[in-house]
C-alpha cells in the first residue's frame, strides 16, 4: 500500500450551516487542495464549498465508501449534528492538517 494512501470520508462546508458536501478520498490533503483551488468543475466549485469541517479515517476504501454513501443519504440535520459534536465552532480542520488558512 502506498504511504500516502489513507481512506477517509469527509464533509466540507461553504460556511457555518452553509452548503455541505460529503466525499471520500484516499488522500485527504490533496483532495482539500483540489476543493480549495476549484480544480474540478461541479457542485463544490459552484457553491464555494472549501472548508473541511469533519473527517473520519477508515481502515479500507470500501469502509470509507460505505460510510460516505450513508452520509449522502442522511438528513441535513444529522450531518450538522455530526459536525457540531466534533467541531462546534466549524473550524477549518485543514489548518490543523498543515494547510494555510483560506484566503492566505
Amino acid at each position: 500500500m502506498h504511504a500516502d494512501f489513507q481512506p477517509c470520508v469527509y464533509i466540507m462546508a461553504s460556511a457555518r450551516h452553509g452548503t455541505l458536501y460529503a466525499g471520500v478520498t484516499s488522500h485527504l490533503i490533496q483532495r482539500i487542495v483540489q476543493h480549495r483551488d476549484g480544480s474540478f468543475d461541479g457542485f463544490t466549485k459552484r457553491y464555494g464549498v472549501k472548508t473541511l469541517v469533519w473527517f473520519e479515517l477508515a481502515g479500507t476504501m470500501h469502509a470509507a465508501i460505505t460510510r460516505e454513501t450513508r452520509h449522502k443519504n442522511w438528513q441535513r440535520k444529522w450531518k450538522i449534528e455530526l459536525i457540531e459534536a466534533a467541531n462546534p465552532e466549524w473550524r477549518d480542520l485543514a489548518e490543523e492538517l498543515g494547510l494555510p488558512p483560506l484566503g492566505a
